[in-house]
């Protein structure tokens, strides 16, 4: 039988780490994640992307529980493509976060999930969503998970505003580098998706491509 400690025990709390992070520049969002999903003291996936379409343009990264987390997305894109035919256009990004922000606060006695919302509209432009606790608030950038708890003073430090697109993706990539030397529930690699009116780039770095917290 599993002892109180296995991961096979019900009433074994599985841990949710992870460190994913967004950020605004003129003309897009730059959105990025570790990989790692942990059960407890095990990994179970050392290359899961937290970083997850929901529309065209606009993304969610993902901490929590990663079958939450994963159901939220599927019925947010679900929900994005039927709006995206009633309005004969894209959606807003900020649609999608209300959407992410109703559901979560309905269901948040039964689901562990913290999405941060972000992408790019005609409307708004680049724009970045925090949506913990029923609420939607617009941030220049926003830090999620457990690796966030490490890296709030570098952030605080490092963020500039007005920073251009290559600038924050270096940001993303230190901080969540920054995170992953420090917090056991986060590793593996790192997924960054920039998002402009151009479309998307996807960015993986794997191995020594990260940088070391050391070299920053």
């Amino acid at each position: 039988m599993p002892g109180s400690g296995s991961p096979f025990n019900a009433s074994y709390e599985v841990s949710t780490g992870t460190t994913i992070i967004a950020v605004e520049f003129d003309g897009g969002v730059v959105v990025g994640s570790d990989s790692r999903v942990s059960a407890g003291d095990a990994v179970v996936n050392r290359v899961f992307n937290k970083v997850a379409p929901v529309h065209q343009n606009i993304y969610c990264a993902l901490s929590g529980s990663a079958a939450d987390a994963q159901a939220l997305t599927d019925l947010v894109s679900y929900h994005m493509d039927v709006h995206s035919i009633e309005m004969g256009g894209p959606p807003l990004v900020l649609a999608a976060a209300t959407l992410v922000k109703g559901i979560t606060y309905k269901y948040k006695e039964e689901m562990v999930a913290h999405l941060i919302v972000a992408g790019w509209d005609g409307k708004n432009r680049g724009q970045v969503y925090g949506t913990l606790g029923g609420m939607i608030t617009r941030q220049p950038f926003a830090i999620g998970g457990s690796g966030s708890t490490y890296i709030y003073g570098y952030v605080d430090s490092a963020f500039k505003p007005g920073m251009s697109k290559e600038e924050c993706e270096r940001f993303a990539i230190q901080a969540l580098s920054l995170a992953m030397s420090r917090d056991g529930s986060s590793g593996g690699v790192i997924y960054l998706v920039t998002v402009t009116e151009d479309g998307t780039k996807n960015t993986l770095l794997t191995g020594d491509n990260i940088p070391r917290f050391y070299d920053l």
